[in-house]
């Protein structure tokens, strides 16, 4: 099922489903030929061995154009693909720092966080308290404080450290 412009083929009116008495016709070269009753817009449209397809349904009487449908169809799931490649997805990387970590290991964590950040992804790091660290909060205000002095050339917090149950949680944006 693919939506293309908020329409997914399913709700295109084609041919006979088109159920008003008047349409506002524009033929195959573009040219808009004014109000026509559905049955003779239909009936141009088989001449030219064409569909007739409702681009508009909103507007009164709804505008309806002669062309091939399937072509129709395919430059509007070609468009929803170009769209589809043009975006940017931003992941979120997530790094868990222990409150008792030695500093070779948060130097290495730190290594990879600046790789990310360099990447362009946002971070999520988490100073997990496990058993009794939770009674020694301000060590882990001091991890996290360590964490943006080492970030900040790099990174911007874009979320201040709060705690989220036993963790504290901060969120980093590239810069």
């Amino acid at each position: 099922m693919s939506l293309i412009a908020g329409k997914d083929f399913k709700d295109i009116s084609v041919n006979e489903k088109i159920r008003v008495r008047e349409v506002r016709l524009i033929d195959e070269n573009g040219e808009q030929l004014g109000i026509v009753p559905t049955v003779d817009a239909l009936r141009m449209a088989r001449e030219k061995e064409l569909d007739l397809v409702e681009v508009s349904g909103k507007s009164a009487p709804p505008v309806c154009k002669i062309m091939d449908y399937g072509k129709y169809k395919y430059q509007l799931a070609k468009k929803a693909q170009e769209a589809k490649k043009k975006q940017t997805v931003i992941q979120i990387k997530e790094m868990k720092i222990g409150l008792k970590i030695e500093e070779h290991d948060f130097q290495f964590k730190m290594k990879h966080l600046r790789e990310f950040l360099e990447e362009g992804h946002k971070l999520k790091i988490i100073i997990m308290f496990r058993g009794r660290e939770i009674l020694h909060v301000d060590m882990g205000e001091k991890l996290a404080q360590k964490v943006v002095d080492s970030l900040k050339d790099v990174g911007e917090l874009e979320q201040r450290s709060r705690f989220d149950g036993r963790n504290i949680v901060m969120i980093f944006a590239p810069l």
